[in-house]
């Protein structure tokens, strides 16, 4: 049984691209909302400055870190290096949260109480008690289309797969990512779902409110849907083939244990 309790140590891991105008306000107020907590912007390299504002939040803040990568490769390889980052200095736990206001800092202490008993902490938007706030229709059919696509292809229950506000315990979490992740964007997250859910890990999904930028441009694109559409796909193909091969086997080994008692 994995071992449990407070969480310590923890990294909130905030990969930035372009996010010079949104980052001030959402660092000031993750500091006030969860002062324990340490902080990680993953900076791609942004043409806006975003990296070097990065750094002088952290020459006024020691709570306050910066990781600096050479060019844009996705969220997924952002994420892995901020993880590293974070194994690497004995954290307990990292948080994965967006730098644009949507995922909202006050609603932090919340996951992790819920971390305290859990693995893995999804703030989800579509448990009761999520809400989604200033979404324009498409967007919000989007990912209530790619969950479903989620939970049905993949045979899973969790309710919101592609939630990006989450929390993991440090141990487990570095042995999910010990093989090669090659998602990239927001199929990441499904793949970092389905990979707890097949160690046995505990996964919770706590309500959140979900509120759209105010600042910037959403990531969201033709290519990281694709990716997401096929990579499900693949994964419940392969889930599906292995769950009827295995059904199948015990079908045959039942069936040869009742030749073997008739003769």
């Amino acid at each position: 049984m994995t071992a449990r309790g407070p969480l310590h140590r923890v990294c909130v891991c905030i990969p930035t691209y372009q996010e010079r105008d949104a980052l001030p306000g959402v660092v000031r107020r993750l500091r006030a909302a969860a002062p324990q907590v340490d902080v990680l912007v993953i900076d791609d390299n942004s043409p806006d400055g975003t990296g070097q504002l990065a750094e002088q939040l952290a020459a006024t803040d020691p709570q306050v870190h910066v990781l600096h990568r050479e060019a844009k490769e996705g969220l997924g390889p952002a994420y892995l290096a901020g993880f590293a980052w974070a194994a690497d200095r004995g954290y307990d736990a990292v948080v994965e949260m967006d730098a644009d206001g949507s995922h909202q800092p006050e609603q932090l202490p919340s996951l992790l109480e819920a971390g305290e008993d859990a693995d893995v902490v999804i703030g989800s938007r579509w448990v009761p008690g999520g809400s989604v706030h200033r979404w324009p229709l498409h967007r919000k059919g989007l990912s209530v289309g790619a969950n479903t696509y989620a939970r049905l292809a993949l045979g899973i229950a969790v309710r919101d797969a592609t939630a990006g506000f989450r929390v993991y315990r440090l141990p487990q979490l570095v042995r999910l990512v010990a093989t090669p992740v090659a998602s990239q964007g927001y199929c990441f997250q499904i793949d970092l779902t389905l990979r707890a859910l097949d160690a046995g890990l505990r996964v919770v999904e706590v309500p959140i409110s979900f509120v759209e930028r105010a600042e910037g441009t959403s990531k969201m694109n033709d290519a990281i849907v694709r990716e997401a559409v096929l990579r499900v796909g693949e994964w419940g193909w392969q889930r599906r083939s292995g769950q009827l091969r295995e059904h199948l086997g015990r079908r045959g080994r039942s069936r040869w244990h009742h030749l073997e008692e008739a003769t």
